[in-house]
Order: C-alpha cells, then sequence, then structure tokens
C-alpha cells in the first residue's frame, strides 16, 4: 500500500512555495547537478537558474508585471523550463499553447490570454506569422531560432544579468495556466494556483517512488498537466529530468535501459506502442521504479502487456487540468491481473487522503449511494482557481462550496474505488487528448454542404477512440468523407478532425430537440463494458 507522508522541516522541499523556488532551492543544493537531460545536452542547475534570471529580468525590463500572462509555444525543449521558472521568478503567469492547434485556435488562445510576451519555437514560425496580424495584445514575439523580424531568444535574454529580481509570489498567485477545450468550442485557460500544485507535490513523492536521486522522464507535451506538471514533480524532489521532445516509442525504451531512467508518465497509448516494439519485452528495464500511467482511459490488453514488458510497479492515475492533475491512484499492489481481485484494474483506484469524491445525480446535484452511477463531483486543494475571464463556466463548473463537477460519469464501490463509466459532456478522448464534439461540430457545420452534424467518439484500437461525424446533407448535395475530412483539416488540429463520416437522413433528438448521441454511439460499443475506451 502507499505510505502517505509529511514532509521534514530540514527537507529541501519544506522551502518550496512556488515554481520559482524549485529551481532557487536545488541551484542552491546542488549547484553542478544535472537538472536536465536533453539528447546530448545537459543542463544544471545553476545553468538552469542562471538562465531563468535573464528571462525573469527580461519580462520585467519589457514591463511584465506580477500577475500578468506570457505565452510559450513550441515543443518539448529545455527553453520551455527556463521561460516557466523566468517568469514565475518575475510572479508572471506562463501560458503553454497547444502545438497541435490550427492557426485561429492558437490566435483564440494567445488573445483570450492576454500575453504580451510570444515565446515561439521555429516549427511554428509560419503559423504565427499566418495570425500575426491578429494578436491583439502581444508585444513582443522572441523567436527560439533565427527569424527574419522577431528577436533571437539567446539575444533576448543575453541582454539581461542574471540576478534573479525575487518578486513576492504567494500561495494564492497563479502558477501557470493551461488551455483545456471548452463544450462551447471556445478553449478555457485553467488558473493553477501555487496552493493546488504544492498540495500535489508535497504528498505525491513517495508514492511515486521519486527522490532526489530519480531519472524521470519527460515526454508527455509540456501543454498538458501531464507534461509540465509530471515534469514539475521531479523537479520539486531535485531529480534529473530526462527531456524528450517527441514521444517516440523506441527512443523511450533506449531512455529507460541505457539512460538508466526511473520514472514516467505515460498515456496508455504510448505504453501499447512501447509494448509493440520487437524484442521490448527482452530488454533490460531494472532501473524503473515505477510507471505511472493515465489521461485516457486503458484496456486490459494494454495493460498486461506492458506490464510484461517494463517488468515494473505500474500505477494508475486519475486527474484533470482543472484538478491540477491527478486525484486518485490504483497502486502498484492493486495490479494483479490473476488474483480475486483482478476487477479492480478496470476502476481509477481510490481518492488521495485530502481529495473528497461523490458522485451526484446530474439533475439534481443529490449525493448517490455506492454502485450507483452519476456524476462524478471531488472536492480539494488541488481544484483550480477558476477559468481565466470566464466567470459563467466557472461558476458552471466549481460549485459555491468547492466541488468541482468533473462532467465524467461513473460509480464509487463499496470500499470506495472509483469506476469510470461514461461522460456526461460526451467529451472524446483520443490518444490521450481531449476532443469537444461541439468544437468540430462548429467546424463541419461550415461546409455548405452539411445540414447537421454530430459527432461521437468510436472505439479505435490504436487510439482508444477516435472522432467519427454523422452528417445530414443538405438537399441536393453531395460530398464524400474524405473531402468532409480534409476541409476539417484546415480548421482543427489534425487529432480532432474526423477520422470517419457516416451520412444519415435525420439525427435522432429527444422531445426537446437535443441530439441523442448515446444512441448514435450505441453500435460502435455495443457489447464493451464501458462507453469509454
Amino acid at each position: 500500500m502507499p505510505i502517505w507522508f509529511c514532509l521534514m522541516s530540514d527537507s529541501p522541499t519544506s522551502d518550496i512555495a512556488s515554481v520559482a523556488d524549485i529551481v532557487r532551492v536545488w541551484s542552491s543544493r546542488k549547484p553542478d547537478a544535472t537538472a536536465i537531460t536533453f539528447g546530448e545536452r545537459t543542463v544544471r542547475w545553476s545553468e538552469l537558474d542562471e538562465r531563468s534570471s535573464r528571462v525573469a529580468q527580461a519580462l520585467v525590463s519589457a514591463g511584465v508585471g506580477p500577475q500578468q500572462r506570457i505565452a510559450f509555444l513550441d515543443k518539448n525543449s529545455v527553453e520551455f523550463f527556463e521561460v516557466l521558472m523566468g517568469a514565475a521568478k518575475a510572479n508572471v503567469v506562463d501560458v503553454s499553447v497547444n502545438w497541435r492547434l490550427a492557426p485561429p485556435e492558437i490566435a483564440y488562445t494567445v488573445n483570450d490570454s492576454g500575453a504580451t510576451v510570444l515565446v515561439v519555437g521555429a516549427d511554428f514560425f509560419e503559423a504565427i506569422e499566418a495570425i500575426e496580424d491578429t494578436l491583439t495584445s502581444v508585444t513582443t514575439i522572441v523567436a527560439l531560432g533565427i527569424h527574419a523580424r522577431w528577436p533571437h531568444y539567446e539575444d533576448w535574454i543575453a541582454a539581461h544579468d542574471a540576478v534573479d529580481p525575487l518578486v513576492p509570489a504567494s500561495l494564492d498567485d497563479v502558477a501557470f495556466q493551461l488551455y483545456t477545450s471548452g463544450t462551447t468550442g471556445l478553449p478555457k485557460g485553467v488558473m493553477t494556483a501555487n496552493r493546488n500544485l504544492f498540495q500535489l507535490l508535497s504528498n505525491i513523492l513517495g508514492p511515486w517512488s521519486i527522490d532526489e536521486t530519480s531519472k524521470n522522464i519527460a515526454t508527455m507535451p509540456l501543454f498538458h498537466i501531464g507534461g509540465s506538471g509530471w515534469a514539475l514533480v521531479g523537479m520539486y524532489a531535485g531529480a534529473e529530468t530526462l527531456l524528450v521532445r517527441d514521444p517516440l516509442p523506441t527512443v523511450l525504451l533506449d531512455l529507460i535501459e541505457h539512460g538508466h531512467a526511473t520514472n514516467a508518465f505515460f498515456v496508455p497509448v504510448l505504453l501499447a506502442f512501447m509494448a509493440m516494439v520487437p524484442g521490448a519485452a527482452e530488454r533490460n528495464y531494472s532501473s524503473l521504479r515505477s510507471v505511472v500511467y493515465g489521461a485516457s482511459p486503458i484496456t486490459n490488453e494494454t495493460l498486461l502487456a506492458s506490464m510484461a514488458t517494463l517488468k515494473c510497479p505500474h500505477i494508475q492515475v486519475y486527474g484533470m487540468t482543472e484538478t491540477t492533475g491527478a486525484i486518485t491512484e490504483l497502486g502498484s499492489d492493486d495490479h494483479d491481473p490473476q488474483g480475486p481481485r483482478a476487477y479492480l484494474l478496470r476502476s481509477a483506484g481510490k481518492p488521495y487522503p485530502w481529495v473528497e469524491m461523490k458522485i451526484v445525480e446530474v439533475e439534481s446535484g443529490n449525493s448517490l449511494p455506492a454502485t450507483e452511477v452519476g456524476e462524478l463531483w471531488t472536492r480539494s486543494p488541488q481544484n483550480m482557481v477558476g477559468y481565466w475571464n470566464k466567470q459563467g463556466e466557472t461558476a458552471a463548473a466549481l460549485t459555491h462550496d468547492g466541488w468541482l463537477k468533473t462532467g465524467d460519469a461513473g460509480y464509487l464501490d463499496a470500499d470506495g474505488f472509483l469506476f469510470l463509466t461514461d461522460r456526461v459532456k460526451d467529451m472524446i478522448v483520443s490518444g490521450g487528448e481531449n476532443v469537444y464534439p461541439a468544437e468540430v461540430e462548429n467546424a463541419l457545420a461550415s461546409h455548405p454542404a452539411i445540414a447537421e452534424v454530430a459527432v461521437i467518439g468510436v472505439p479505435s484500437e490504436r487510439w482508444g477512440e477516435t472522432v467519427k461525424a454523422v452528417v445530414v446533407l443538405r438537399a441536393g448535395a453531395e460530398v464524400a468523407p474524405a473531402e468532409l475530412i480534409s476541409f476539417s483539416k484546415g480548421l482543427l488540429a489534425g487529432y480532432k478532425c474526423p477520422t470517419s463520416v457516416d451520412f444519415t437522413d435525420v439525427l435522432p433528438r429527444n422531445p426537446s430537440g437535443k441530439v441523442l448521441k448515446k444512441d448514435l454511439r450505441q453500435p460502435y460499443w455495443a457489447g464493451r463494458e464501458r462507453n469509454i475506451n
């Protein structure tokens, strides 16, 4: 069973109360130790401290004040952490932009945040050039690479002293802001306070077997809580972060075997791909202490294959951006596929001791007894501050007494284990990415041949779910599925686009006119235990 503990007052982490304090403490304690390994590049804690201080001074010089926003757009890179921690030293809120978004979606995110400085990687110069004139708040674009007009990142930070500005930050100040898609089709900025983040970090190191000696793989996109949040767990402990730009299964297996990785967080689809690599199960992964997995449901086949391949403790977690990541855990002791409690492999585990959970009837909000399915609500110090500039949506998600409505349907059994069964809000999870049908429907509805469209998730062995569009055509219109899929790719990130299209004469609706998506999904999910994969 996991051992929950309180940190000793003389522990280095007891002095950490902000993202900036992470680099301050560990650069002071072990300046020459490796903070990040990124391919052939190694970054010492002292170097990360120095360069993040230059970023902080550059932001202060640019007039970015405490709790104002800046934005970062690039794949995983060392500079992400320099900017994140530099912003924290100036008590500036870092907004990590989803690089998988289409240019109009990127523009919305940056504009909504009000970011005045945008740091952008070379892979995304073209995307920003396409929307540059529409960026309403950005006054400075900094290039991670050579650009004809934008200042080079290295020049930008070199122009400033490596002196920590020591701008005060409180536990209630926002540490960072990640965006999650909205059911209305517009992304929402989730405000995560220092208090939210360090509630998790200060309690989770023991259960996940992470400490100062760990080598922690960070490979998930850093615009995700499962990417940046996971990396910060290791950094908080003073561990070395093994940063990976693209999550390639062969690269990750090499990193575990030859880089002696001790800890990692992977989404189920990545575990499946890693187990499929020829000869993967015969390699030496003895350095691994644990693999934590989550972000989307996992099949028994994938879980058993991963356990047989990696031969280390597996820990399942459930959470969301709004809960600062994990709020439940299915520990390694409960991963016994042969024992009398093998059914627990279908569970998301139990809530952490500081997390409250209840299952409620959706319409009334009344609590339901064990084993009855309803909407999951949770209350803990990890719950977000709210959605940036969206008071109405914040009020709809957070009750007056602090309960967060997750939008996930499921039940708690008599022993307190959480089992998820469906999604109240029809969200689709494809390869660990959240896809909201309304957003896809809004994009497809602009095609001249479409009269009505409903988007659902259908099972996929590779991705868990993929997006399917069910379309009613306008009278006399003709269009091929491939054309509609291609049309969507010009408006949406690739993972949101439908992979298949069905045509129908009419969409099923209830008496109030709402499309019955459960009826649309039913033929594809028939015979399966859950309506999520």
